[in-house]
């Protein structure tokens, strides 16, 4: 019996101390999180359901209804904030006009995004993060634009969290730019989102990131009636939409269809929420979106940029797209009384500390390889330094190559690593480090022979 109890005793030891990790935050960002604000995401809420309807093709005329009142309330909020900024966060309305399309569109239209850029205090560096949620919403018909739709979780609960994170990173100054915005026009097509992507691409934004945001405030699920706010869903791609062709025999001989840039920041924002956000899981989901579903990530993949989809873990669907009613004891509509504003509290401050940390780090490592010239079972890594921002040195990071996280983290001043780790059994990658320990995006090395 007593030999039991030793086997026992040692193993739970065993499995303890493996499990053991370092949590090292930064001081700055950690009082950022701490300053998210549920009575403020509880007042933005407030007031977007107040507009009675943000339809996207409802009136943009009327002072206090519709989504014209709604963009112009956001952009006041926006302009607040740009007061304490110091110059650099400026807000617009972006528009432009839209013919019917026989679809969701059936007249003209003046589609309009709302955007606040929190310009990089590096002006060398170019790099962009971007913070999205839709500032529309929709009745059971899509094509309603005059009865009542609260809104409040789809997707005020999203537009809430920019307007949050707008208020706080505003306050602060990053080596590279943050773009805040509400688009319009996601229930009648991701209309608003494709418009900003095309522009990103067409002008050579470089956008590293895309976190969008929607239906991320409401803590419990129609049929199964659970109720959870301690997990948050990331979704992202895996094969990437964009110019697939081209990368496809990488991918397969190298084996990284788990490895693509979105799939990379998925990582990143779980890494960084949880070392940040107490009482919070994220939830890596390896597919774009939820079936029968899209999100205004979507339009970015479809142009090569890196962006996920934040939402909820269990979703209410007698919640969503649905008039406020009462039928066969069933209370349906997107009403306020059902947001968790400890929950969405959380969810912001999980993009938060992810833009935060981001756009401190210095740029990714430049021309990341792996030496693969002969057979062997160490793995040699070199890298250049990035081209923006001051690197305290490298993390180099491994795993299993069936595992869905990276395991080790190994730093480093210098510019290469020779690890006992063989290439053949591990997939590596290599991020910067800046001085405060913020690290860049991991970039997965190409091949040096």
């Amino acid at each position: 019996m007593k030999k039991i109890v030793l086997v026992v005793v040692i193993t739970f030891f065993a499995t303890h101390a493996k499990a053991q990790q370092i949590i090292d935050r930064d001081p700055s960002i950690t009082a950022l999180v701490k300053d998210v604000s549920p009575d403020s995401l509880k007042m933005y809420i407030s007031t977007l359901v107040a507009f009675g309807t943000r339809n996207t093709l409802s009136t943009q005329t009327d002072a206090k209804r519709g989504i014209g009142a709604a963009r112009k309330w956001v952009l006041g909020k926006f302009n607040e904030f740009a007061k304490k900024s110091n110059g650099r966060l400026t807000a617009f309305i972006d528009t432009s006009t839209l013919p019917a399309n026989g679809k969701r569109v059936d007249v003209p239209l003046l589609l309009g995004n709302v955007v606040a850029t929190l310009k990089g205090t590096d002006t060398a560096d170019k790099r962009i993060f971007i913070i999205s949620g839709h500032l529309d919403n929709m009745r059971t018909n899509v094509m309603d634009r005059t009865g009542d739709a609260p809104g409040a979780n789809d997707d005020g609960s999203g537009s809430a969290a920019v307007i949050e994170c707008a208020r706080l990173l505003s306050t602060h100054e990053f080596s590279a730019t943050i773009i805040f915005v509400t688009v319009s026009g996601e229930e009648q097509g991701l209309l608003g989102a494709y418009y900003m992507a095309q522009k990103a691409k067409a002008q050579n934004w470089q956008v590293a990131a895309v976190l969008n945001n929607d239906i991320m405030g409401s803590n419990n699920s129609n049929e199964t009636n659970i109720i959870n706010n301690t997990q948050v869903r990331v979704f992202s791609e895996g094969l990437p939409y964009y110019e697939i062709d081209k990368k496809a025999q990488s991918i397969r001989q190298l084996g990284l269809e788990n490895d693509g840039i979105s799939r990379q920041l998925a990582r990143y924002v779980k890494e960084t929420g949880e070392r940040y956000v107490d009482n919070l899981q994220v939830m890596m989901v390896y597919r774009p979106d939820r079936f029968l579903r899209g999100g205004d990530h979507t339009p970015y993949l479809e142009n090569g940029f890196a962006a996920v989809r934040i939402t909820e873990m269990n979703e209410n669907f007698t919640r969503q797209h649905q008039d406020v009613r009462k039928e066969n004891g069933i209370a349906y509509g997107d009403l306020i009384e059902h947001i968790d504003f400890e929950y969405l509290r959380k969810n912001t401050a999980l993009n938060l500390c992810s833009l935060a940390n981001l756009a401190k780090a210095p740029a990714q490592p430049e021309a990341v390889n792996i030496e693969v010239k002969k057979l062997g079972n160490t793995t040699n890594l070199s890298w250049q330094p990035p081209k923006n921002g001051s690197a305290k040195g490298y993390y180099v990071l491994v795993r299993e190559t069936t595992s869905a996280f990276w395991q080790k983290k190994f730093f480093t001043g210098q510019l290469q690593m020779e690890l006992p780790y063989s290439k053949d059994n591990y997939f590596f990658a290599v991020q910067s480090v800046s001085q405060d320990g913020n690290e860049s995006l991991p970039v997965v090395p190409g091949i040096s022979r």
